[in-house]
């Protein structure tokens, strides 16, 4: 939305400074420097000594000044159709202004407003907000229980040290409401949020089995069995929702912060993805680029953020690359054990290692194999990551070709 010049009322003073200016030379100019008529008929003796060029020149005096007050007069008219413009602009802006709204803003009639801030401000300590069961901190998400059958998860975001100011606030009010409207299966619900000072409080639907994150890495110290139906069941639903965020929704949009903690499961595993587009109101971004909260996701950066180059939808489908080698090996990404020699460590460089040696099956998660048809069906989706890998943008799928890929392997 365009935003109104800084001093309107000097610009206005101005306009109608120039106008009067204008208005009183037009009315002090003499529209004629001579009568038209003489009061007394000239003897014929006088005309008849006239000579054509002193006729001529006696007809067009008189056009001159005319012809300048005509000009000086359209411009004075068009002067003030300008200023007539100007304060229907002024008006528009100012009834299209959003307002700043103060305390909790609520987008479902389940959630009592006052109760939701008195649970967030009052007693931060308090049994109504706790930490999600099986969560890390790091993934900042607290369980709020606001009345006896009530419960959403809160995201603790903190904003830019900027973000005090009035126009940063309407912008972090329109992102918020626009994130409001997302509907879809596998994109996390936005309930409600409460803005104060540099902490930004959100509130989602509580999912009981916290993050992909968390689920990993339970699955890695062997406290839960997660097959391969569940695994692939995951990957599908990210790439589903990643495929609303870039096609289905209006207007389209990139995720800009598509990890593990950002994926979160409920109790049929269903996999929703979070925090669409906030990165750009939190203290975890610079300029158009995320930096991560933590060393160990920046494995999910696409490369050419690390050069410098632009974040599009295929950035996203990068990072979903990299969760779907992660559910396909079972790995952490930044395992140092997996080395390569001439290469960075990493999962990435492995995999495309391991591959490229034709020992694809040997990086799967040995706990899922077993089954012969779900080893071909693993391998495919192997070769599907990596190309989702690929450190050419352009040769990445999008997230609709990804949807209809991985819909394809319980086909074959």
């Amino acid at each position: 939305m365009a935003s109104a010049p800084q001093n309107p009322t000097k610009t206005l003073s101005l306009l109608t400074l120039s106008i009067i200016l204008l208005s009183t030379h037009c009315v002090s100019q003499p529209l004629h420097s001579q009568p038209l008529f003489s009061p007394t008929p000239s003897p014929p003796s006088a005309i008849s000594q006239l000579t054509p060029s002193d006729t001529n020149n006696h007809t067009r005096a008189p056009l001159k000044p005319i012809l300048l007050g005509i000009l000086l007069g359209t411009f004075s008219g068009f002067l003030l159709a300008l200023l007539f413009l100007y304060l229907i602009r002024l008006v528009f802006l100012y009834t299209h202004l959003t307002p700043l709204l103060n305390g909790p803003v609520v987008f479902t009639p389940q959630i009592n407003p006052k109760s939701l801030q008195l649970a967030l401000l009052s007693n931060p300590q308090s049994d109504q907000l706790t930490q999600i069961p099986n969560a890390s901190p790091a993934c900042k998400y607290l369980k709020l229980q606001i009345e006896t059958n009530i419960s959403v998860a809160i995201k603790v975001v903190s904003l830019k040290p900027n973000s005090n100011s009035s126009s940063e606030k309407r912008k972090i009010q329109q992102k918020l409401e626009s994130l409001s409207r997302l509907k879809h299966q596998n994109v996390l619900t936005l309930r409600a949020y409460l803005l104060e000072k540099d902490k930004l409080f959100i509130a989602y639907d509580f999912l009981s089995e916290g993050s992909l994150e968390d689920l990993m890495k339970r699955v890695r110290a062997g406290q839960i069995g997660l097959n391969w139906e569940v695994r692939s069941k995951i990957a599908l639903g990210i790439a589903k929702g990643m495929r609303y965020l870039h096609f289905e929704c209006n207007p389209r949009l990139m995720h800009w912060n598509l990890k593990p903690t950002n994926v979160i499961l409920d109790e049929a595993f269903e996999p929703r993805l979070g925090d669409c587009g906030l990165v750009k109101v939190s203290v975890e971004s610079e300029g158009d680029l995320w930096i991560g909260d933590q060393e160990h996701f920046s494995y999910f950066i696409a490369p050419e953020c690390n050069q410098g180059g632009r974040y599009t939808d295929k950035s996203d489908v990068y990072s979903f690359g990299v969760m779907l080698a992660i559910l396909l090996t079972g790995r952490d990404p930044s395992d140092r054990l997996l080395t390569v020699e001439s290469s960075r460590d990493g999962l990435v460089c492995w995999l495309r290692h391991m591959q490229q040696a034709g020992e694809a099956k040997e990086a799967l998660d040995t706990s899922i194999l077993g089954d012969e048809v779900e080893e071909e069906e693993m391998l495919m989706a192997m070769r599907i990551a990596l190309v989702c890998l690929s450190d050419v943008p352009a040769d990445r799928p999008s997230s609709d070709e990804l949807v209809s890929m991985l819909s394809q392997l319980h086909s074959f």
